[in-house]
This record gives structure tokens, C-alpha cells and sequence, in this order.
């Protein structure tokens, strides 16, 4: 399928278990996974790979926590993340894979600032309060961030993460309504990724090997989930993120 070592596989195993942890314990920690992958495959190709393992994800995320997803802001995010989403298919158009690599760290660093700056500020109310009174300006703006990262590099997570933070969500909140957006989000950006030859019957060949990691990882996710406290939920979702992009930046 793709000139890769033994190792190398085991290497990509090991990034798809950690995306089904990350999806159901850790949101934005799938960033080291992207990592990975861009890593082992080429980095253009690795989106389009990376893109069912992060689906497969998502469906046992869904199964997981579907009934703790607040729609409201699901709504309110969509529009936004669809004008991000084809934003981010006209870049990848032309982009080579530094400027893609160099853009989105540069973001996701931005993102983690930014949060960490305000809960310092503030202490996190409750969402529908906060949902209100940030207004539709702010959802619009990391929802096409949100889209943008998610179709260049499927790194959508830690944008999205900074949201549901600077939101106020509590940690079952958080995972279900993230839990939604990216299976829809991720669902709607296959054929855009398949127009840009980036998933074809090869790069599925590889996704039917890699999907079967991705189950023990949700598992061992949705074990330690009740096990973490809100704040380190916070920490370890805002560590995660700037790995993700230092690694981007580094690379």
C-alpha cells in the first residue's frame, strides 16, 4: 500500500489508539497524532489518511456521550465552520505543506494563549451564560478557524477545544457537543477530500488496518474520563494543543 516499515505502522497503530482517546477522554490531544502522521506519510496524503481514523473516532464518541451535546451552540457554530471548511479547501489548493504546517501551529499556539489569558481573568460560568453573552462575533470567528484547520490539516480539535473552554463547558458537555460537531464536520469534508485526491482505494486500504486501533483506544478514553477532574481536563486539553503546535512549527 505505502512504502512503510514495521515500525512505522506501529507507529501510526499507536497514533489511531491515542485518537480514540483523545476522543473520548482528552479533545485536542489527536494533534500528536497528526503529528505522527504527517510524520510516517507524506504530509498531504496523511490528511486524507488520517481523515476515517478520525471518523471511526467519532462514531464511538457519539455512542459515548450523545446525550450530553448542547445544540444551541452546535447551530450557532455550522455556518461558520462550512465558510472555514471551503476557505480551507481553496489553501490547500496551492499551499505547499510548510506554509500548511507553519499556519496552523501558528494558530493553535494563538488559541491556547488566548484561552489560558482568559480563564485567568474569569472563572468559567455556566454555558448558556457565557454562550449569550459572547455573542455570534466570537462563534463565527473560531468557527471558520475551526473549518480552515480542520480541512488543511485536521486539526480542528484544539480550535474548537479553545472554544468549548472559553465557553464554560463542563467536561461531559465539552465531550458531547464535540463529540457531534466532528462527526458531522469530519463526514462533510470527505468528498471535498476525495476532490483533492486526498482519500482514494489505497489510503483506504490503510484506514481498513489502522480503524481497529482506534476502538481499544475509545475504551481506555472513556475509563479514565471520570477519573480526571475538571481542571486537569483543562490543563491536559491546553497542553495538548500547544504540543500540537510546537510539533507543526518544528517540523
Amino acid at each position: 500500500m505505502y512504502s512503510i516499515t514495521l515500525w512505522e505502522f506501529a507507529a501510526l497503530a499507536a497514533a489511531a489508539v491515542l485518537v480514540g482517546f483523545s476522543k473520548t477522554a482528552v479533545s485536542g490531544a489527536n494533534t500528536v497524532s497528526l503529528a505522527i502522521f504527517a510524520a510516517v506519510l507524506p504530509a498531504r496524503e496523511s490528511t486524507g489518511i488520517l481523515l476515517p481514523v478520525l471518523i471511526a473516532g467519532d462514531i464511538l464518541a457519539v455512542l459515548t456521550y450523545r446525550r450530553h451535546a448542547h445544540w444551541p451552540t452546535l447551530w450557532r457554530l455550522f455556518p461558520a465552520v462550512a465558510a472555514g471548511v471551503v476557505l480551507g479547501t481553496l489553501f490547500m489548493v496551492w499551499a505547499d505543506d510548510a506554509m500548511v504546517r507553519t499556519s496552523i501551529g501558528a494558530i493553535l499556539l494563538l488559541m491556547a494563549a488566548v484561552t489560558v489569558w482568559r480563564r485567568r481573568r474569569e472563572d468559567a460560568p455556566e454555558v448558556e451564560e457565557t454562550a449569550s453573552r459572547a455573542g455570534r462575533a466570537k462563534a463565527r470567528s473560531y468557527g471558520v478557524l475551526g473549518g480552515f484547520t480542520t480541512m488543511v490539516a485536521n486539526a480542528g480539535g484544539p480550535v474548537m477545544s479553545m472554544y468549548l473552554l472559553s465557553a464554560g463547558f463542563r467536561k461531559l458537555g465539552f465531550l458531547g457537543t464535540s463529540a457531534w460537531f466532528f462527526l458531522i464536520v469530519n463526514s462533510a469534508k470527505v468528498p471535498f477530500s476525495v476532490g483533492l485526491g486526498l482519500i482514494n482505494g489505497r489510503s483506504l486500504l490503510l484506514d481498513a488496518a489502522l480503524v481497529l486501533f482506534v476502538v481499544p483506544g475509545a475504551f481506555i478514553g472513556k475509563a479514565c474520563v471520570h477519573r480526571i477532574n475538571q481542571r486537569l481536563f483543562e490543563r491536559l486539553v491546553i497542553a495538548a494543543t500547544v504540543v500540537g503546535g510546537v510539533q507543526l512549527l518544528l517540523r
